[in-house]
Formats: structure tokens, sequence, C-alpha cells
């Protein structure tokens, strides 16, 4: 069974068992929502257990959650550096439009015919997200996911189609 990765867990919050989580997921609010089960993955990405959520909210950068059963630092203070997954069957339909960062990550990049690189990575620094796109010779390229810049995304064909902007690419 694949996994998706939705966050880690950095620290305990408080003493009720609640854990700080660092969201890697466009969808907090749906993947951590009361009554749903992530799986909870190691430093070295083994499977540990099934949780289910008992609570989520939002405090400053973080997702605080707690987890059914689990009330008390004791209970999950072991956590600290470990991932939450989502696994792939339950994952939702997406509008069209919409993409999973898995979808997307690995990608090739063109501009008109030509191939510019690879997206490695997606950074989420504030209004929109940042695909990192890996190049040959060149330093990465940091692609703003808006629509002047992002023409087409052929998830199927593995490419993305981008115009870039000037100033966007400086290492010419």
């Amino acid at each position: 069974m694949n996994y998706f990765n939705v966050g880690k867990i950095v620290n305990t919050q408080g003493l009720q068992g609640e854990l700080r989580v660092l969201s890697v997921t466009d969808f907090a609010d749906e993947r951590f929502k009361k009554g749903n089960k992530l799986s909870l993955f190691d430093e070295k990405e083994q499977f540990v257990m099934e949780v289910e959520i008992a609570s989520h909210r939002k405090q400053k950068n973080f997702d605080i959650v707690k987890f059914k059963n689990l009330y008390h630092i004791n209970d999950v203070e072991k956590f600290k550096g470990f991932s939450l997954k989502v696994a792939e069957e339950d994952l939702s339909e997406l509008e069209d439009g919409d993409f999973y960062y898995h979808e997307i990550i690995g990608l090739d990049v063109f501009e008109g015919q030509e191939l510019i690189g690879q997206i490695k990575e997606i950074l989420q620094p504030g209004a929109n997200d940042v695909w990192v796109v890996e190049r040959k010779g060149k330093k990465d390229l940091l692609l703003p996911y808006i629509p002047p810049v992002v023409l087409e995304v052929d998830v199927k064909n593995h490419r993305v189609n981008v115009e870039l902007l000037e100033g966007l690419d400086d290492a010419d």
C-alpha cells in the first residue's frame, strides 16, 4: 500500500496529549478532521500504527492534533519526529486543475519545447506554492504556481508547460 506524507510531529503541546504538527498538505482541515484515520511512521519510515483524529485546531504555523484514546503527554511524547501519512485509498477525488503533491513532484518542466528541469519539491511560503525545479548545470529554479507562469499541468504525460517571466530565472 502507498502512503503520502501529510505532516511531521515536531513536539507535544501541553499535558493533555496534543501534538504540534508541521503540515505538508494543502488539505490540512480535511486530513486532520475529527474521525479521520492517519498512519503513523517513525523516523526510519517504518509503519507504527493507525491513529484516529480526536481533535484539531490551528495555532500559528502549526496544526495541533489529538489522537483518540491517547489523552496524556506520556502517551504521545514518543511520537516526536514521527510522520503522519494518509493511505492512497483514503485520498479523495480532486476537482479539475487540483493536484496532490505526489502527482507534481517528478514532473518534467518545459518552456515551449525546451526541457528546463524536473520538479523536486513544493514549498508553501505564503500566498501561493513555489515549485522547486532541479536543473542540470544550474542552480534550482523557484517557480511560483500562478497562472501567468504555470500554463498547463499534464500529469498523464508527465509534463508541466511554463512561461518564465522576466526576472524569474536569475541564473542566466
